[in-house]
Formats: structure tokens, C-alpha cells, sequence
């Protein structure tokens, strides 16, 4: 990228508040350009496809069918697509492995300071990885004690049964057999020690693993 030219960034949140504030704060910073800013993760994907986007700042949660996460692996898997910095207020483990793994350069939390977004948002436009320190430290915890820590699907699993789906639910929800589930089911009671589903549960949303 020309060092004279903008950073250019597109916005998307369901918020309109949010959206209205982020763009306040980016767009006083010398060398941003917000393109455009929208409120679901499906128009995202659309606008990130044209020419002209540098950075998408996406939000995790949205009102409609599509998710932050499966938004970022959408424009990311494009050949030359921009750099997918989440902007959100979840730390779980189940929202940080969803993201980067589904290609997000960054993952930083809305508390942030306009000074850490912005460096943030350059530093993911330059391609390197930026990562929130609470959200760094928690993938260091993970590759510490790799052991006890959920695998992605196992957190996904666990997250639809803290949701209230059964077993039959989450193994239609992830096309997956409902032995399969039960598999990861015992694997999971077995990382976290416990012996049931409630237990399982309880135990996961006290270490931050999942949403409750």
C-alpha cells in the first residue's frame, strides 16, 4: 500500500449507535477513510468483495441469520480480500477460535481505547496480527495447558447445549451424528471433570470458555 494513501475501512455492526461512534472516533485519526458502515454481517460480505476496502471492522453478534465469524471466513477466503479486524464485547474462548480461525487478522474488544483501535487497525492492514492483551493471554493459556483446553468444536457443542438444545438439536445444528456428540460430550466432561451436562456447563462459563 502507498504510504500516502488511506487506509480505507468499512464498519459493520448492527448497532447504529456503535457504527456512528466508531466512525467519530476513526475518522479524526489522520490516514483513515471510512468507505462505508453497515448492520449486518450478510451486506459485509457483499461490500467487502468491491474494490476499495482495506480493513473490515466486524462486530460477532448481528440480528440476522449470518454470524461475525461466518462473515470473516466468507470475505477472507476471496483471493485479495481485505484484513477482517473483530471489534466486539465477547472474550470467550468459543468467540476468539470461531474468529481466527475463520481468518480474522485481529481480535479486539469494544472497551478498547481509540488509541488501541487505531493502532490495531493499522497493524492489521499491514497484515500482522493484532490481538486484544486479555485476548492473547487467554490463547497463551490455552497452548500452556493444551489438556484441558476445548477443542473448537467441543466449545461449539457445548455453547448449543448452554443454549438449551439437546443432543438431536446440536447434531442437526452441526451436521454431525448424535454419537459424535455424545463422543465430544464425554470428552469435555472428562477436560472440564464433571459429570453432566449442568456441571459441564457451569464449569465452562466460570473459565470463560463459553457464553452463558
Amino acid at each position: 500500500m502507498n504510504d500516502a494513501a488511506p487506509i480505507r475501512l468499512l464498519l459493520a455492526d448492527d448497532h447504529p449507535v456503535v457504527r456512528a461512534g466508531l466512525r467519530a472516533v476513526l475518522e479524526t485519526e489522520p490516514g483513515f477513510a471510512v468507505v462505508a458502515d453497515v448492520p449486518t454481517a450478510e451486506e459485509a460480505v457483499t461490500l467487502a468483495a468491491l474494490p476499495g476496502v482495506d480493513v473490515v471492522l466486524m462486530d460477532l453478534r448481528f440480528g440476522g441469520e449470518m454470524r461475525g465469524s461466518q462473515a470473516t471466513a466468507a470475505i477472507t477466503a476471496r483471493p485479495g480480500a481485505p484484513r477482517v479486524l473483530v471489534l466486539t464485547t465477547y472474550d470467550t474462548d468459543a468467540d476468539i477460535l470461531a474468529a481466527i480461525e475463520a481468518g480474522a487478522t485481529g481480535y479486539l474488544l469494544k472497551d478498547a481505547p481509540p488509541e488501541e483501535l487505531a493502532a490495531a487497525v493499522r497493524t492489521a492492514a499491514a497484515g500482522k496480527s493484532a490481538l486484544a492483551p486479555a485476548v492473547a493471554l487467554r490463547l497463551m493459556d490455552r497452548m500452556r495447558d493444551p489438556a484441558v483446553a476445548l477443542s473448537r468444536r467441543e466449545t461449539e457443542v457445548l455453547q448449543l447445549v448452554a443454549d438449551g438444545l439437546s443432543n438431536a438439536e446440536v447434531s442437526k445444528r452441526l451436521f454431525l451424528s448424535q454419537a459424535t456428540v455424545k463422543s465430544h460430550l464425554v470428552h469435555i466432561y472428562a477436560k472440564l471433570g464433571v459429570d453432566s451436562r449442568t456441571a459441564a456447563v457451569a464449569a465452562a462459563t466460570a473459565r470463560g470458555l463459553i457464553r452463558r
